[in-house]
């Protein structure tokens, strides 16, 4: 049975970069929010291999503010290299300012300097039981960056915004063959605030990034990690 994670829910994703503030101080702004936030989970690392085809077409679509584009990723939380136990597979969808996400559920594998794009095809890929479609999509994509970030996570009290809490980015460009991880590039200053948000709280979702002296930005990690690498 195909194991799939996540309905598929649309929402809005609101993203602000914050690079002049302190962590401390943007979370007390988003703890002394009207709305009432507080600590939803607790702060942990997330890692990310994201895929695109050889000529990056999926980066151009979403620089280029393309409608319907989507964004295929590996994620896992905790340590960055070494046995990777709970892989989920991702494809976030966009309609417009509207997403969506499906999820599956990968073979546990490896992340080290043998790691290959073959190995990831025949031994994760080929042992995690996916949809044809979604198998069909991923042998069109290539490993393109792999990237690492911590996270906060923060509620509104009526529970229906959630704020993210990003920083201390750091991005690898990967090849397909050879040594796989070079061109590190780290960000330690810049810090990203998400809100996220369902459909039927569109119209009250002003009230909340008004209070917010942050720069509204349409920019993903993804295009931000190949901007600096490619």
């Amino acid at each position: 049975m195909k194991k799939q994670l996540s309905k598929e829910v649309y929402r809005y994703e609101r993203k602000f970069i914050v690079p002049e503030m302190d962590i401390k101080e943007i979370e007390c702004l988003i703890l002394h929010h009207p709305a009432m936030f507080s600590e939803a989970f607790y702060k942990r690392e997330i890692n990310n291999i994201y895929f695109d085809s050889a000529n990056l077409k999926n980066y151009h679509e979403n620089v280029g503010g393309f409608s319907k584009r989507i964004k295929i990723r590996i994620r896992w939380y905790g340590e960055l290299f070494g046995k990777i136990d709970r892989p989920v597979l991702e494809l976030k969808m966009k309609e417009g300012k509207l997403g969506r996400k499906k999820a599956f559920v990968l073979h546990p594998f490896v992340l080290d300097k043998n790691f290959s794009f073959e190995n990831l095809q025949k031994e994760i890929f080929g042992n995690s039981n996916l949809p044809k479609w979604v198998a069909e999509l991923l042998k069109m994509s290539r490993p393109a960056l792999l990237n690492s970030y911590t996270r906060k996570y923060f509620i509104s009290a009526n529970k229906s915004f959630r704020i993210t809490l990003d920083n201390n980015l750091v991005f690898y460009r990967i090849k397909v063959h050879g040594n796989n991880f070079y061109e590190k590039f780290e960000d330690r200053e810049r810090n990203i605030v998400e809100l996220k948000y369902s459909r039927e709280n569109d119209f009250t979702a002003s009230e909340i990034t008004s209070y917010f002296p942050f720069r509204l930005t349409a920019s993903s990690k993804y295009v931000y990690g190949i901007d600096f690498l490619f």
